[in-house]
């Protein structure tokens, strides 16, 4: 692998990063915030200082002959422990034993990363290796024990997300499934690339030659799982927030036909209140059900309870459940209502006292059933029908 073979992984984690930053303006204190953004920085840390374009210029400005390789196996490191602290945050539970697990894993990795400095400064290495320092100090005393440590840390992250995500996968579903499905599938990489170094390793140990699987193989392996571990903990926060805006804005426009309806019914037709196209989708939505809660108020004198009850008795008839009937019976009222309202431009029903009978609703309204319905229901249709036909008898 060549340098761009580790930026451009490098430059995908640090867009994700820039994603997650106005979140973390706003909710610095949240952790599974916080662990997700230490995951997105120490992953593209790791990639950036493995290049070995990265590797020889650090070993050049510091002077220290390898000095790349504690820098890179201490970010190694301290990713595989971010990794697990997400995962803690991730799953939740009483704070207090969140915290404390999560301190348990910080604690032991930073341990790791002070034993690898050290571990460094005790050894001698004095010939610089851009691709190859794991085989070529293997023999080597402390080098060994560095890179023996630095492996079996990451093998053991490796093993104990598969594990934990593994069975967690198997309790829940939708995107947090998904997400732990290829966290499973990145960690199995990570272990991979941490038996292939350590295959390497060891037959430099017994006096054999398998360097190509350190140098050739296994980069691949820790480029690939790095990256799928770090998608599987972004995809379902990411995901479930493309699925509230893609549910927010079905909602908005299957509200069109109601809220188009009852905009004749607002006060000499004034229009909404404008808001920006840049504004969430939610807060369109509330504007949208805003106005046609305004609208309802409007057409309040017109509402014909007899006619409601008809048209809940015929939806239910026609096969529909209680839900859904609630809502024919509300769309069936507005679309009479709205004829009723046509036909009284003086608002004569409105001042006369004896007409006027409010029909509240008996609890919150299905306004997305109740659009739906005004547009496709047979029922609905056959009450506005009758109330043309009112209208034209009174002629």
């Amino acid at each position: 692998m060549n340098g761009p073979d580790y930026y451009i992984p490098a430059a995908a984690l640090g867009i994700a990063l820039a994603f997650k930053i106005p979140g973390m303006r706003r909710d610095w204190r949240d952790p599974l915030l916080r662990s997700v953004c230490a995951l997105l920085v120490l992953g593209a840390s790791t990639f950036f200082f493995a290049a070995p374009p990265t590797i020889a210029e650090v070993n050049r400005i510091t002077g220290v002959p390898n000095i790349s390789a504690p820098l890179v196996y201490c970010i190694l490191s301290a990713f595989s422990a971010s990794c697990l602290v997400l995962l803690v945050n991730w799953r939740g539970g009483p704070p207090e034993e969140t915290r404390r697990i999560s301190l348990r894993w910080m604690g032991a990795y930073s341990v790791v990363v002070v034993a690898l400095v050290v571990l460094f400064v005790l050894g001698d290495a004095p010939v610089e290796r851009l691709r190859d320092l794991d085989t070529y100090y293997a023999r080597t005393p402390y080098m060994r024990e560095m890179i023996a440590l630095y492996l079996a840390a990451h093998s053991v992250a490796a093993v104990g997300m598969t594990v934990l995500c593994w069975r967690w996968s198997l309790k829940v579903r939708g995107w947090l499934r998904g997400g732990l499905v290829i966290i499973v599938v990145g960690s199995l990489f990570n272990l991979a690339y941490g038996v292939t170094k350590s295959a390497a390793v060891g037959a430099r140990w017994a006096g054999h030659d398998w360097d190509h699987l350190s140098t050739l193989a296994a980069p691949p392996l820790a480029s690939v799982g790095a990256l799928l571990s770090a998608v599987g903990f972004v995809l379902p926060l990411a995901g479930q927030r493309l699925s509230d805006s893609w549910h927010a804005w079905a909602a908005y426009r299957r509200l069109g036909t109601l809220w188009r309806e009852l905009r004749s019914a607002a006060p000499d037709h004034s229009p909404s209140v404008r808001i920006s196209w840049l504004s969430p989708v939610e807060l369109r939505v509330t504007q949208r059900e805003s106005d046609i809660h305004d609208g309802m108020l409007q057409l309040d004198p017109y509402f014909d309870r007899v006619l409601r009850t008809d048209a809940y008795d015929r939806a239910l008839a026609e096969g529909a459940g209680p839900r859904e009937a609630d809502a024919i019976a509300d769309a069936a009222m507005v679309a009479a209502a709205l004829r009723a309202r046509a036909a009284d431009p003086e608002g004569r029903i409105v001042r006369s006292a004896e007409a006027y009978t409010s029909v509240a609703a008996t609890g919150p309204r299905d306004l997305v059933r109740m659009s739906l319905a005004l547009r496709h229901s047979p029922v609905v249709a056959a009450a506005r029908m009758r109330a043309a036909r009112s209208e034209s008898g009174t002629l």
